[in-house]
This record gives structure tokens, sequence and C-alpha cells, in this order.
């Protein structure tokens, strides 16, 4: 059921975590969405982002795509961290290109999780990158929840 008590968890999970996420704050990520084992986060690409050739650094691709992971891995209100992930770039972006990063919860046993986080070209809807995070709970709830 759309709007209840689990996703309130996840939408209150979000805020507790990016409000102290200074680093996806100070990419200008946004949180679009959020559901349980679910999310969206979006960035625009800033001359400020991209490497020698001037495309979007890919570390920070990856990043887009790790905030995403978290949001989502984040959702049922236990505290969840990286235990690890790839990425496979597949497109370039480039300065003034609005990226999203949709994660989605493959399967999730005890303390574990695996999510797929897709990276897309808003203006084209053109795949940038796949990234497949693996996730661990620290088995404790999210401050304030």
């Amino acid at each position: 059921m759309a709007g209840g008590p689990v996703d309130e968890i996840a939408r209150r999970s979000a805020e507790v975590m990016l409000a102290a996420d200074t680093a996806s704050r100070a990419l200008g990520i946004s949180l679009d969405e959020v559901g349980p084992g679910t999310a969206e986060v979006s960035m625009t690409v800033r001359p400020d982002m991209t490497n020698g050739w001037e495309l979007c650094h890919g570390g920070l691709i990856a990043t887009l795509a790790d905030s995403a992971f978290a949001v989502a891995c984040n959702s049922y209100g236990e505290v969840t961290v990286a235990a690890g992930f790839d990425i496979t770039f597949l497109e370039p972006a480039r300065v003034g290109d609005r990226l999203r990063a949709r994660a989605v919860e493959r399967v999730r046993r005890g303390r574990s999780g695996l999510y797929d986080v897709t990276v897309r070209r808003a203006a084209d809807d053109e795949v940038i990158a796949e990234f497949r995070g693996r996730s661990r709970s620290l088995g404790r709830p999210v401050p304030g929840l």
C-alpha cells in the first residue's frame, strides 16, 4: 500500500541519512524517490566534475550510484553500509547532463543485501552505467526512528 508504514520508514530513513551526507550534498545529489528497497537520486554534471577529457569523472558517476544504493539499502530503518560494489561504464556523461540513478533491491537475506543501480542520462534515457552493490546491516536502527 503506497503511503503506508513501510513507505514512511523508507522516507524517514532517507531523510536522516541524507541530512548528514555532506558528500552527496556537495555534488548536488537530490532524492527523487524512495520506497522499501528502492530509490532514485539525480545530479547535474558541473564543470568541476569533469576529467581531463571533459567527461564526467567515473568516480563521481559511481558516487551517484552509491548514493542511490545507500538510500535503498537503508530504507528498512536499519543502519546499513556497503560491503562492496562493481560498476561498468557504458556511455560518457558531459557538463550539463542530468543523471538519474535508480536502485532496486535484488535480494535481502539476514544482514546482507544485493542491489542493482542503473544510471541514465535524463535527456535521452541512455544508460550511462550499471552498478551492483552488496550491503551489510549493522543491526541497529537508523537514529531517530
